[in-house]
């Protein structure tokens, strides 16, 4: 493939390769140059241009195939019009030559093909540059369309179009001819020509004026006839055609009015013709008089339907704007179309007509108008139905019925109401919250019009009715709870009116229905008033026989709608239920034979429809309310239904007495019953299978109905890939809701709500805007299909044999079409009972029973409908999948021998299908011969059919087989290419079954396409070019596969994808008008996302501006939406025109991948982005909030402040966006901020942003962009709709939390966001007026709480106004329950009550933090003067303000909080206990709405729990609440008092309540937080412990009960276990440490009291013995948890660790802060818990303790930089002394155990402390201190151990000796310490050992002067020691001792001369010897003398330095003078103070 890659085509190259390979060559060539010809140099082309254009010409006469052809042609019109022109007229005469040629042999049609379409290439490229040659072209081209075959005909129209389109205006001479030849082709026999006439016809009317005046009836009387028998491609088509010639002839092009004086249609004719199209069809006016006065035929559908699609181009063309101004007309045309008799003929008709209106309305007013226009449309609509209504109101209530027309009327008034309502129902919905003007309007009066309707005398139209208020009341939900009661109301009131019962009870059905979408629900007395209402109509039905029916029906359609509120509600009324049940139906065979003889055909006709909808209220039951469906209520159900069931046999009888028109009603009856058995297990009623089949095999094999309907549910059953073979079954389409109607099966696609009412409250079938019920006779067909599924596995092998040789003889007997459509409905049934045997994985049965199966299986697999041939090819599959017989030998068999086309296609599909469900291993053996006959029989030419069948089938195998297909995968894949370059592109299902077969081979070969092998490179090449070929097929399902093929190339291989050509592919077809193709586009969008989302946005971002520069060819026809904001506008745009769900969901996530890539980097255009989109909002919103709060004058300011967004109209798409992108854009805000967080923390830093953007002003950083993001947030809050305020709050909430501690640069002090106080209080104002929506005012506390608490705001009256937010909402919570009329259920004013509570906890919390921290500090000084108090004083807040904005509300906020709390400790008891919960709900919650309340109080707790915690701790429990005082939620809530008597309780019962409370909730949280809980809940839990057990009263309370106290210790020791973050660690040791310090307290205490000596010893754990049980012992339970943090942190520590063999030694390190401060408490703990122990129980731990805290002192001594001490070593040394100085060295029975015990531990810190290579920065200091501390406190259990002693002198020995002067300093300052020990038996060793060396050091001092100040810190420190030495020594010794002192001080002393040039720290030495002199000599007189007068040279020294000294300055002399006698404090102070 690589040697295709040159200018010029390598013939060389193309003669070495095999024939077979040629057409791939040429094709890459031709590729290849195609790209090359663009972008080569001119000059290069021109050289080899002759060369080129012959090999080009060449080519022509070799018979290319369609895709070469095409390519040739481009190439050479390019090469012409980038080269020289001269040669240009003799190739256009070769191709006219070969085009002229009599030639008519196959063999010869491609190269007239190929010349064809290179006349058309050169037109289109050149245009006029061809000058005047094109008249005998376009007749050459005329001459040859007369006599063509239809390939050729369609060739020569494609080129005809670009031959108009590159000429323009100047071919009009030939228009005429051109248009006579092309119309009569628009009724071709080939479907192909017929959809290239239109677009030639399409291309020629935008010059030819003629079409769109004179021949303009013309033309639509053709494109009527062109419809009738087209496919879905020719009505899309001739559709376009006609909608653009109706907009042309209505609004013509300005060029073409000027030249012609043209006479411009009105609106009027051009509805006029159209509707001709759409009432009569095609035949127009011509029929014969006798056909017209039978009534004729009525219109065909296939023409109605391409009319209806005409329609909504027609608008389209014209545009949102123009329909906005003729809307009424267009409104009042479409409804004219659906009341026309001859649209309503049959009733199905009627559906359909209906169908294709509601298309059109929604079609046009959905996708074109804006919101605004939108609410302008819905007042129109209304407008229509009520004057509808007036007309039918006078018909109705004339009295004399003088007005015979009127009855007809109000039949046809029926469809113009379903269609006006259904598109109302539709609007409303889809406007959401944002309709809300429309409703509220009165002028308008929606709902009194739509409920005017509930009278109407026809059902259908007072369903729609009903629908359209279940759209209201789901688009607005405050609207549910008032209609509910409206029509409860009216149906009591009314109750006399057949029509109002009727009308009302689908009203109110279909409000319950729509529930289950309003997450607020409804109030649980709702529920009561319904069953009442229907408990009522039953119970009155047979009063009025009038009334029975409507009232029979009515009761039960309102139970069965009752029953979709689900379980919680359901589970009140369900006794009852069961007993209307049992009621309705006789209660035993002797009733029901009784029954058969009495009655009439009335009182049957109830009594059916009576008992069809109790059926269907216990459908509803079993579907809604699952949970309820124990055994005993499914026992009890199964009695009416096994009544059921008999009765269905005797009706026959009763129809055959009273007549047929029972019929409908038995049916109905029958139709339940199959509905309900479906859904109960089939065990539940296998007693009644013998007379339940024989009913459902009648049923769908048509023995008791004479007419021949067929079931819907093939479709589904089958594969959905099979669709293709299918021929007329679409696949999902932009049309499919009325190209439904032309679908095979019977009425397929007249879905309509009257066939089955109670369709009204159930939930819409996904992708359905409204339910569609099909007619009963096919719902019953379909579910006894549905059924005879579910039966048949439990069936018997007997009776399945039975049934299927029943079958057999069924459609033996049929004839004609009755045997189709037996044959249909049998192999629906018998593919629906294969899926049931699979699904429950049981086998089909024993060998008859497969016979008789496969022989019914394999007779159709050559009928001659495709689609029973799929039907049966599937059901061999699947008879594969459940038997073990193996049938693909036979097939193969049959195959070879089949030699017609359609068992060629039956048996190849059966092949595939075999494949499909036996899968790759178990059909290994057969792949061979089954890949041989499929790959011949898709080589088969002469039928596209077969080939067609064979590929689909091959795909399937390829699917299935996986690796094993590995061997297949060249000859399969070179047949592919094969066939895509020689198929002929019209027969569009080859080649789509070619792309599927593509795509599952790139899925075979996989990841290995990667490689660089030649086998895997040619693999790749081809499927590259496979691709490429697809990509330029017109049809666009193949372009939908040529982009799933590149997607899967793209996944394995993605360095061989070309991204530039594919993106800006993709970005094309984004705006087809195909629905699969923009999937497809956006699906590999998505993955292209994934990975390399900047280039795709580069790529797409280069196609546009390649659109602005010049229009291409590319973009010639399609409107490219990209306009500067790039692909990811387009997407957003796109967002509001789509309606499919996996569409919208791709794109959604093609946006979120871009945003993750990009939006860091780019964040002002995707800022500009999220904010056009959002500033888009209906301006209407701020007209609300004005008159609220005229009077605050002040506060106005904030509602305007961003009112005047968006009003520059240039730049706005055609389409603002609609509130569903808005909402995404909000999330999108959201998701940036994270991302920011995520990426960069400069991004929430001004200072940094303003000096990064100085040096670079690209760089973008969020902060500079605040006021954007306050501003898009505010908009969202702000808007209609209450998705955009919720997610508006959460980005408002978002941006105050990461931007509430970012300080302002210019002004210290302050923080950004103060300037916006002002916007976020009017954010949230809204949010708290009384009629929003609770979830919404939920979420605003949240922000007030936020808010308030971030700290940002600085001046009390601007917290005050969001504070008084939160003090109404207070209020209202106060209320109590049931004060305010409800609108939503229970649940959500639980939410919303709970919403307010949390906040002001998290308020309460954050105002006793502040005054925490404001006690701490110092006080500052009052300033004197306030002239500078104003400019300071007023900004910043008083440590205690907040707490004052709280302090009165906390009476009652602290009676609310804790009745929250008992509410929560209640609903979290387990289900067993669920008896102890009090009957009639708690404080804020209903028994009703338990379960959605425990979401709620889960959500709101945790702070709560804190706020109480602090409250309790605050106010000693309360202590000081006035007793008599009540709050006032508890005199109306009296569910909060537990007792029956108010008695009031003592201090201490209600101290100790609280407590249980308080520590239950916390211990049941914290035993099993759930991994979702948020941290955040976790912490709270933990601060609220701590905090509780600082106040007194919970210390004594935790530690009298000492086992709660444990179980407390073992809940933190499991969270320890589960939740890593350190801040939750500490916190938990925080906790720990309260607890044993109370028990410390305890133990205290109680030896105070106790005070005698001998219960000392039994005192405190342990006891006598010393024993500490787990699981009681409090120790115990400690020491476990501090063990797991001290090894968790310092692995080293477990002895086992080391004993392991993988053991590695580690060099300790330092700590991280957060561990060293948990290490550091857990040691301090330890250190606390002998306390807790009697002295036998303290021997028991102290070893243990002792071992971890030596452990954690020789782990953490490690050196730092600055020589400070860590915080983990100085709790060690604090808990060395702790313990040792502890009372128990006192008790006596203790001391053998107590010396050794000390002895250890000093033996392990000598161990420890031992100078070792491996870590040389250990810290000696820190050892020393610990040696040190241990011989200070323990003196007498260590004197005279000589081991140990020899230790320690080491120890010092070394750090003497050691470099580090500080380590010199530190271990003289500790020698010291040990000298002065006042025991000289532990301190005369020492000074023997160590002084001698320490006088050696100090004299060598003389010899090496200190350079450092530390080095002259450690000399000072060494004098000192000797010093006090002098001091200690007897009176005798002391002049040896003075003698030792005095000369090394005078060693000292500089000579004079070398003052001034001596360094710092020697100058230092000098003064400290010289002063230290000064002093010594009047202490000691006596000595002194002797010594300086035994050695002159000292006494000269020291007096010349005095001497010197005095010389220097007088005055330092006198200051000098005063301090001598002071002693110099040392300067090393150890942080804590050990000794």
């Amino acid at each position: 493939m690589e040697l295709a890659h040159s200018l010029l085509l390598n013939e060389e190259a193309l003669a070495q390769i095999t024939e077979a390979k040629r057409p791939v060559f040429i094709f890459e060539w031709l590729r290849f140059l195609d790209k090359v010809l663009v972008a080569a140099n001119k000059v290069d082309v021109k050289e080899k241009q002759k060369k080129l254009v012959e090999q080009l010409t060449g080519l022509i006469s070799s018979a290319p195939g369609p895709p070469t052809r095409k390519l040739l042609a481009k190439n050479l019109a390019t090469l012409y019009s980038i080269g020289d022109t001269f040669t240009v007229f003799q190739t256009l005469d070769k191709c006219n030559d070969i085009i002229k040629s009599k030639d008519d042999t196959p063999a010869y049609l491609p190269t007239k093909l190929a010349a064809v379409a290179c006349v058309g290439a050169f037109y289109e490229k050149m245009g006029r540059m061809l000058g005047s040659s094109f008249p005998d072209t376009i007749n050459n081209l005329l001459k040859a369309l007369k006599n063509a075959e239809s390939q050729g005909r369609g060739e020569i129209l494609i080129s005809l179009q670009k031959v108009l389109s590159g000429l323009g205006g100047a071919a009009a001479s030939c228009h005429r001819d051109i248009y006579k030849n092309a119309r009569s082709l628009l009724t071709d026999r080939s479907m192909a020509v017929r959809c290239a006439v239109a677009k030639c016809l399409l291309e020629l009317q935008n010059e030819a004026v003629f079409m769109w005046t004179t021949e303009l009836e013309n033309m639509a009387t053709l494109c009527f006839k062109a419809l009738e028998g087209s496919n879905y491609g020719v009505r899309v088509a001739v559709a376009k055609l006609l909608g653009t010639v109706m907009a042309t002839a209505l609004m013509p092009k300005q060029a073409a009015v000027m030249r012609q004086n043209v006479k411009r249609a009105t609106l009027e004719e051009v509805f006029e013709l159209m509707a001709t199209g759409f009432l009569r069809g095609g035949s127009g006016f011509l029929k014969s008089g006798g056909e017209m006065l039978k009534g004729g035929v009525s219109v065909s559908r296939e023409v109605r339907v391409g009319v209806t699609q005409a329609y909504v181009v027609f608008v389209t063309t014209l545009g949102g704007q123009w329909l906005e101004r003729n809307f009424a007309t267009f409104l009042s045309h479409v409804l004219d179309l659906v009341s026309h008799p001859r649209a309503t003929q049959t009733h199905v008709e009627a559906v359909y007509s209906r169908r294709c209106v509601s298309f059109m309305l929604r079609a046009t007013l959905g996708g074109l108008l804006g919101e605004k226009a939108q609410i302008a449309a819905g007042k129109e609509i209304c407008q229509a139905i009520s004057k509808q209504m007036r007309a039918v109101d006078a018909v109705v209530n004339d009295p004399n019925g003088e007005n015979k027309t009127g009855a007809t009327d109000v039949s046809a008034s029926q469809h113009v109401m379903v269609c006006a309502l259904k598109e109302l129902g539709s609007l409303v919905q889809s406007l959401s919250a944002t309709a809300s003007p429309l409703i509220q309007e009165p002028s308008i009066g929606l709902l009194e019009t739509v409920t005017s309707v509930l009278l109407h005398p026809s059902m259908a139209a007072r369903l729609a009715a009903a629908w359209c208020l279940r759209c209201v009341a789901v688009a607005l939900p405050y609207q549910l709870t008032p209609l509910l009661d409206r029509c409860a109301e009216r149906i009591n009131s009314l109750k006399s009116s057949p029509d109002a019962v009727s009308g009302y009870s689908f009203a109110m059905a279909a409000l319950l229905g729509g529930v289950h979408q309003c997450p607020l629900g409804i109030p649980h007395s709702k529920g009561k008033l319904v069953v009442s209402i229907a408990e009522d109509l039953l119970r009155t039905a047979a009063q009025n026989s009038r009334l029975s029916l409507q009232r029979t029906q009515a009761g039960w359609l309102l139970l069965g709608a009752l029953m979709t509120l689900g379980s919680s509600l359901v589970r009140y009324h369900l006794p009852k239920m069961l007993l209307l049940w049992r009621n309705v139906f006789p209660r035993s065979q002797k009733e029901l034979e009784a029954e058969k003889a009495r009655g009439d055909s009335f009182t049957w006709q109830v009594t059916l429809e009576g008992r069809a909808g109790a059926l269907c209220a216990m459908r509803s039951f079993v579907a809604h309310c699952p949970e309820l469906l124990t055994e005993d209520v499914i026992r009890r159900l199964m009695t009416p239904i096994e009544c059921a069931m008999t009765m269905i046999s005797h009706v026959p009888a009763i129809i055959k007495v009273h007549g047929a028109h029972l019929k409908a009603s038995a049916a109905m009856v029958r139709l339940r019953l199959y509905d309900i058995l479906a859904l109960l297990p089939p065990k539940t009623y296998e007693g009644s299978f013998n007379a339940l089949l024989r009913e459902l095999v009648a049923e769908f094999t048509l023995t008791d109905n004479s007419s021949n309907t067929t079931t819907s549910l093939l479709r589904s059953l089958c594969h959905y890939d099979d669709s293709v073979l299918m021929g007329s079954w679409l696949q999902e389409t932009d049309h499919k809701s009325i190209e439904d109607q032309l679908q095979p099966n019977s009425a397929s696609g007249s879905g309509a709500l009257e066939h089955d009412p109670s369709s009204i409250y159930l939930r819409v079938p996904v992708g359905e805007a409204i339910p569609g019920p099909l007619p009963l006779g096919v719902s019953v067909i379909d579910a006894s299909v549905a059924l005879f599924g579910v039966v048949f596995p439990h069936v018997s092998f007997k009776h399945r044999l039975q049934m299927l040789d029943h079958f057999a003889e069924c459609i033996k007997q049929a004839k004609g079409i009755r045997q189709q459509a037996v044959q249909l409905n049998i192999f629906t049934a018998v593919l629906s009972a294969l899926k049931g045997l699979a699904e429950n994985k049981s086998t089909l049965g024993p060998e008859e029973v497969r016979k008789s199966a496969l022989a019914l299986v394999m007779g159709a697999l050559d009928n001659p409908n495709p689609i029973l041939r799929c039907a049966a090819g599937e059901a061999l599959g699947r008879m594969a999948q459940v038997t073990s017989f193996d049938n693909t030998n036979c097939l193969q068999m049959n195959l070879n021998s089949a030699r017609d086309v359609v068992s060629r296609t039956g048996h190849s599909l059966a092949l595939g299908c075999l494949h499909r469900y036996v899968g790759g291993i178990g059909s290994g053996q057969h792949l061979k011969t089954s890949v041989s006959i499929l790959l011949a029989l898709a080589q088969d030419g002469s039928s596209h059919e077969v080939q067609t069948w064979a590929l689909h089938s091959l795909a399937l195998i390829v699917d299935s087989s996986g690796p094993m297909y590995r061997g297949y995968v060249e000859p399969t894949l070179s047949l592919v290419l094969t066939l895509l370059l020689t198929v002929p592109p019209s027969h569009t299902e080859v080649h789509q079954c070619l792309g599927r077969c593509l795509g599952a081979l790139i899925t075979t070969v996989g990841p290995e396409l990667q490689g660089n092998g030649t086998t895997i490179s040619t693999i790749r090449s081809s499927c590259l070019v496979g691709c490429a070929i697809m990509q330029d097929h017109s049809d666009s399902l193949v372009q939908a596969a040529a982009i799933s093929c590149l997607q899967q190339l793209h996944m394995f291989a993605p360095r061989h994808v070309n991204l530039s050509s594919l993106v800006p592919c993709l970005c094309v077809h984004l705006c087809s008008s195909h629905l699969l193709l923009r999937r497809a586009a956006v699906a590999c969008l998505r993955q292209l996302a994934q990975r390399e989302a900047s280039e795709v946005c580069e790529y797409a971002m280069s196609l546009a501006k390649k659109a602005g520069n010049d229009a291409g060819v590319l973009l010639a026809d399609s409107d490219l939406n990209i306009t500067e904001t790039g692909l990811e506008g387009a997407l957003f745009g796109m967002l509001d025109h789509e309606t499919d769900r996996k569409l919208c969901s791709d794109i959604h996530d093609t946006l979120g991948h871009m945003l993750s890539s990009l939006a860091v980097e780019k964040l002002s255009h995707w800022l500009k982005l999220c904010k056009d989109v959002l500033a888009a909002t209906t301006a209407v919103t701020f007209e609300v909030e004005k008159d609220e709060d005229s009077e605050k004058k002040d506060e106005m300011d904030d509602d305007i402040m961003f009112t005047g967004l968006g009003d520059d109209d240039k730049s706005k798409p055609s389409v603002a966006p609609r509130w569903v992108t808005r909402v995404f854009a909000a999330d999108c805000l959201c998701r940036i901020i994270l991302l920011c967080e995520n990426a960069d923390k400069a991004h929430f830093d001004l200072a940094t942003a303003r000096s990064t953007q100085g040096k670079n002003p690209k760089g973008e950083l969020l902060v500079l962009h605040l006021s954007d993001l306050i501003r898009m947030a505010f908009m969202a809050a702000t808007d209609h709709s209450n998705q955009l305020r919720m997610a508006g709050l959460q980005a408002l909430e978002d941006i105050i939390k990461k931007f509430a501690s970012v300080p302002e640069p210019e002004f210290p002090g302050h923080v950004i966001l103060e300037q916006y106080q002002a916007n976020v209080g009017a954010a949230l104002r809204p949010a708290f007026s009384p009629d929003t929506p609770s979830d919404i005012t939920a979420k605003a506390c949240q922000v007030c709480s936020t808010w308030i608490g971030s700290g940002v705001v600085s001046d009390l009256n601007d917290l005050r106004r969001v504070h008084n937010l939160l003090v109404s909402s207070l209020d209202k919570v106060q209320a109590g329950k049931g004060s305010s009329s409800q609108l939503y259920s229970e649940s959500a004013t639980t939410m919303e009550k709970l919403a307010v509570l949390k906040a002001w906890a998290e308020v309460y919390v954050v105002a006793m933090k502040i005054k925490k921290e404001a006690e701490s500090k110092p006080v500052k000084p009052v300033r004197s003067g306030d002239e500078d108090e104003d400019d300071l004083g007023a900004d910043v807040l008083p440590p205690d303000s907040l707490i004052t904005l709280v302090q009165p509300e906390l009476p009652s906020l602290s009676q609310l909080w804790l009745a929250m709390l008992r509410d929560y400790a209640l609903l979290t008891l387990p289900a067993e206990f669920s008896s102890q919960l009090p009957p009639d709900g708690g404080a804020f919650y209903t028994p009703e709405t338990i379960d959605t309340a425990r979401l709620h109080y889960r959500n709101s707790w945790a702070p709560v729990l804190h706020a109480v915690a602090l409250w309790l701790s605050s106010t000693g429990f309360g202590a000081c609440e006035a007793k008599e005082e009540v709050s006032p939620v508890l005199s109306k809530a009296p569910a909060l008092q537990t007792g029956a008597s108010p008695t009031v309780k003592t201090f201490e019962e209600s101290v100790k309540e609280r407590m249980h409370l308080m520590l239950g909730v916390s211990i049941e949280f914290l035993c099993f937080p759930r991994p979702e809980e948020p941290i955040e809940h976790v912490m709270s839990c933990l601060l609220a412990l701590s905090t509780l057990l600082e106040s007194p009263c919970a210390k004594t309370h935790i530690a009298e009960d000492q086992l709660l106290a444990v179980e407390l210790l073992n809940v933190l020791h499991r969270l320890l276990l589960t939740r890593d973050p350190p801040a939750v660690q500490l916190q938990v040791t925080a906790v720990v440490q309260e607890t044993i310090k109370a028990a410390v307290d305890h133990i205290q205490q109680q030896h105070i009291n106790k005070g005698h000596e001998d219960s000392q010893l039994s005192l405190g754990e342990g006891g006598e013995t010393g024993e500490l049980v787990p699981g009681t012992s409090l120790v115990f339970a400690a020491m476990e948890l501090l063990v797991f943090i001290l090894v968790r942190h310092l692995p080293q520590l477990n002895t086992r660790m080391k004993e392991s063999p993988s053991h590695v030694l580690i060099r300790p390190q330092r700590l991280p802060e957060e561990s060293a401060r948990l290490v550091a408490n857990s040691v301090s703990i330890l250190a606390e818990l002998p306390l807790l122990c009697s002295p036998a129980g303290s021997m028991t731990i102290l070893p243990t303790v002792l071992f971890l805290i030596t452990g954690v002192l020789r782990e953490t001594a490690i050196k730092t930089a600055d020589n400070s001490v860590p915080i983990s070593v100085s709790a060690a040394l604090q808990g060395i002394k702790t313990i040792i100085t502890s009372p128990l060295a006192r008790v006596d029975s203790l001391q053998t155990q107590w010396t050794a015990l000390v002895r250890s531990s000093l033996a392990s810190v000598l161990e420890d402390s031992q100078p070792d290579e491996s870590r040389p920065d250990l810290d000696e200091i820190s050892m020393l201190t610990a040696i040190t501390l241990l011989l200070l406190s323990a003196s007498n259990e260590l004197v005279g151990v000589t081991v140990l002693q020899k230790g320690c002198m080491e120890r010092f020995r070394n750090a003497l000796n050691s470099c580090d002067p500080w380590v010199q300093a530190r271990c003289y300052q500790l020698l010291l310490s040990v000298f002065q020990h006042p025991s000289r038996q532990l301190s005369t060793p020492y000074i023997h050992a160590l002084a001698p060396l320490m006088v050696e050091k100090l004299k060598a001092v003389e010899r090496s002067r200190p350079r450092t100040s530390a080095e002259l810190q450690a000399v000072q420190e060494g004098i000192r020691v000797l010093e006090n030495l002098v001091g200690m020594g007897e009176e005798q010794n002391r002049v040896q001792l003075v003698a030792l002192l005095v000369p090394t001080l005078i060693s000292y002393l500089l000579d004079e001369n070398a003052i001034p040039t001596a360094s710092q720290a020697s100058k230092g030495l000098h003064d400290f010897a010289l002063q230290n002199l000064m002093r010594i000599g009047p202490l000691y007189p006596a000595a002194f003398k002797m010594v300086i007068g035994a050695a002159p040279e000292l006494k000269t020294r020291l007096e010349s330095a005095v001497r010197a000294n005095q010389a220097t300055s007088k005055a330092k002399d006198a200051a000098r003078q005063a301090q001598p006698t002071v002693q110099v404090a040392p300067t090393i102070k150890l942080k804590t103070s050990f000794f």
